[in-house]
């Protein structure tokens, strides 16, 4: 069985992420991954437009940026989906963000169901 440990990224290392998923072709690759983890190179080249060689830059940019993990098996090496980047980015940017949102939307809700009354 292919298995990798995902690694927790440190809060240095995230502008390696957010720079690794500014490219669309990336973000495409990991869109891939979440669809279908597991692929190896070969695999992922299929249904592109990009030279092998275009393709491995990127997959080395986003295990650098530990967006992906890798697992050697005989001749292949299989690609993973690492969440726990994406995981951090939705923790520390994200919801603080839509939290603060949603709370506002409920006072105005709350303003208006008021007045109603």
């Amino acid at each position: 069985m292919l298995f990798k440990e995902h690694k927790w990224v440190p809060a240095s290392s995230m502008t390696d992420v957010f720079k690794a998923l500014a490219d669309s072709n990336r973000r495409h690759l990991l869109d891939r991954l979440y669809q279908t983890d597991g692929l190896t190179l070969s695999e992922l080249c299929r249904q592109l437009n990009m030279s092998r060689q275009a393709v491995s830059k990127h997959l080395s940019i986003m295990e650098a940026a530990n967006l992906i993990s890798c697992v050697q098996e005989g001749r292949h090496k299989h690609h993973f989906l690492n969440p726990v980047p994406l995981q951090q980015i939705l923790e520390r940017w994200v919801s603080k963000f839509a939290n603060h949102q949603a709370t506002a939307l409920q006072q105005i809700k709350q303003r208006l169901e008021t007045e109603d009354e």
